[in-house]
């Protein structure tokens, strides 16, 4: 017989599965673009410098195209390349009728300006979300390509059934590729957002609140379980590597939290395969497809 004093522990999103699911999807919806209209969706990849972990990331997205049926290419710049010469070879793959999305792998070489040369990217082929363009259209509620991760976060709330609506949510952090437009999704699905950061004093009073809590600030472990309201919905975009310890650490402290929240991504394999299946359902849809 069960110990009805035992404590639960949180159901865990699996961005691993939910991801495949999707996966599938897309392939399926890849099949129908090419025996409906004749067209292959195709992934540019812009790589410039040497940063190991790009190489990585890229690399896996070129696979992924591939398992889903969709075609890629990898065009580099060294780490010397100058502002014009990135710029132009943006401008060229928006010209290229055969490329349906861009994508610019970041961080940049720190000589480069990268806001001008996300946003030398065509709306219409900006499948990773990020230029200033596509973040004004997320403001002001106008169509564009989300960005990735954010938009895996709320997909996966979607597939688990997390009801968004009338929620306090709190985003703990304020990048421009997470943080924010995370929070302004939240928002544009009608929940009342926070936006905390890791100069907030007294972080905890607004976790606590928080029916959804989305850690993005980069700093291990900062989220603990007594910072957690009993029965939220946890999502930790945190990825730090930790100095004597294997693998990624998330931003929210796992074994604490487990036994708080109602519902805690884990890391690895709960936000991150998101980002890349929302990568490639971007370039379905930028190829006309669905």
């Amino acid at each position: 017989m069960s110990d009805i004093n035992a404590p639960t522990e949180a159901i865990l999103l699996d961005g691993n599965a939910t991801a495949k699911t999707i996966r599938v999807e897309i392939a399926a919806g890849v099949k129908r673009l090419q025996a409906e209209k004749g067209i292959t969706p195709h992934l540019a990849a812009v790589l410039m410098g040497n940063d190991p972990a790009s190489e990585t990331y890229v690399a896996m997205k070129e696979r992924m195209c591939t398992r889903v049926g969709m075609t890629s290419s990898l065009h580099r710049l060294g780490n010397d390349c100058t502002q014009a010469q990135a710029e132009e070879l943006v401008r060229g793959l928006n010209a290229d009728p055969n490329v349906s999305g861009i994508l610019v792998q970041h961080p940049l070489p720190k000589h480069l300006h990268e806001p001008a040369i996300l946003d030398c990217v065509a709306w219409e082929k900006d499948v990773d979300g990020i230029s200033t363009g596509s973040l004004g259209a997320l403001i002001n509620g106008e169509p564009a390509f989300p960005s990735c991760t954010p938009a895996g976060i709320i997909e996966l709330m979607d597939r688990y059934g997390i009801a968004i609506e009338g929620k306090r949510a709190v985003v703990v952090g304020r990048s421009i590729i997470l943080g924010k437009p995370v929070a302004m999704m939240l928002l544009n699905r009608n929940a009342t957002v926070t936006i905390c950061h890791s100069r907030t004093p007294n972080l905890a009073e607004y976790t606590r609140e928080a029916d959804i809590l989305v850690a993005a600030v980069g700093r291990p472990e900062l989220i603990t379980g007594d910072m957690i309201k009993p029965g939220a919905a946890v999502l930790d975009a945190g990825y730090n590597r930790v100095e004597g310890r294997q693998g990624d650490v998330g931003d929210v402290e796992f074994e604490t939290a487990k036994r708080v929240a109602k519902y805690l991504t884990p890391v690895p394999g709960g936000v991150g395969p998101m980002t890349i299946a929302m990568l490639l359902r971007n370039t379905l849809r930028a190829a006309g497809g669905s």
